[in-house]
């Protein structure tokens, strides 16, 4: 029987630039819809789970073709609050080489940040779950969202389903008035399953490395201690995975994992991506990975690879959504990374 998954948060649309250019370089923008959290329901959809996605959006036509899209993935939107005024958007110049990516967030007064406490019932919403999922991002909207967030994963612990957190900091958002590592160390005391970059560690959560980080070498040992520095602080947390991007320009990265289980300390294989054509909801991709692979895989470790794997692929894919099968997953991890023509 598939387990349920249930993520909370916005999802945006997406206002894109064409190919490499830069935003306005002509009137063209290409328009689709993505957010961290949508995006971890549409992978977990496309690798067979039973994925559900909450948030709020207006009566429009175009939070209707937003919802279209999620169905047509397969994610069940029965939950998805009807109200508010407008959909949140972003803008994103895609970079090359030295020249980075850019995004410019438009969701200020969004249907989700307008929300209020009382217009999620978490119990309703969270029944027959076995999973939820959230990240930082939704809680550093306004104040609304935050207290939202924590209704939620506290609903989620009284009700025993595994929650798990990517920690995302997202600096253009925390504007309302309490810091990150305020509302999210308090958020993350609910959390059995942490993902974080080591940026999302410091910023979110306070928690330091030792090292350098922007040098371009991963030291493994580091990230060891990093992972063991947040298992101490939070002690209701199972597991802590961390992603590990050696970013060499903005088409070339090193990609892997790691994950302390508290007994263990596990590191991925490690990619190398040489011609990315979208970031965007790569770390999203991981997360989804790694809820499939915690609750489908012989162990830990597999799960870690697959989570790896998925979001190697993600970076071949234009768009927020990882369009990627579990089999597309399995073969990379087995070592075809050919790219020859499939026949």
């Amino acid at each position: 029987m598939s387990q349920r998954v249930v993520t909370f948060g916005e999802v945006m649309l997406r206002l894109k630039s064409p190919g490499l250019e830069r935003l306005f370089q002509s009137p063209e923008l290409e328009a689709t819809f993505g957010g961290g959290e949508a995006n971890v329901a549409v992978s977990l959809a496309n690798f067979g789970m039973d994925a559900a996605f909450v948030t709020a959006l207006p009566k429009n036509a175009i939070a209707e073709a937003c919802i279209r899209e999620l169905r047509g993935f397969g994610v069940d939107t029965s939950s998805i609050l009807r109200q508010g005024d407008r959909i949140g958007i972003y803008y994103l110049e895609t970079g090359a080489n030295q020249r980075p990516s850019v995004v410019v967030y438009d969701r200020a007064h969004s249907s989700i940040a307008q929300a209020s406490s009382q217009d999620f019932d978490w119990t309703a919403i969270l029944r027959g779950a076995d999973w939820f999922h959230i990240t930082g991002i939704t809680p550093a909207l306004t104040q609304s969202t935050a207290d939202i967030s924590m209704n939620a994963v506290r609903a989620a612990r009284e009700m025993g389903v595994t929650v798990s957190c990517d920690f995302n900091y997202r600096g253009k958002l925390w504007k309302w008035g309490k810091s990150a590592p305020e509302v999210m160390t308090e958020l993350v005391k609910f959390v059995d399953v942490g993902i974080a970059n080591e940026e999302d560690c410091q910023k979110s959560l306070g928690i330091t490395m030792d090292s350098d980080v922007t040098s371009g070498h991963i030291d493994a040992t580091q990230y060891d201690a990093l992972a063991k520095k947040v298992l101490d602080a939070f002690p209701n947390l199972k597991i802590m995975a961390i992603t590990l991007r050696e970013s060499r320009s903005a088409d070339v990265n090193g990609w892997s994992a790691c994950l302390h289980d508290r007994n263990s300390f596990y590191l991925s294989r490690k990619y190398e991506i040489t011609d990315i054509v979208d970031r965007v909801g790569g770390g999203d991709s991981f997360a989804a990975g790694l809820i499939y692979g915690l609750q489908t895989c012989d162990n830990k470790e597999d799960a870690l690879n697959f989570a790896v794997a998925a979001s190697c692929l993600k970076h071949s894919i234009i768009g927020d959504y990882n369009r990627i099968s579990t089999s597309e997953v399995t073969k990379l991890m087995g070592g075809d990374a050919s790219g020859r023509v499939q026949r």
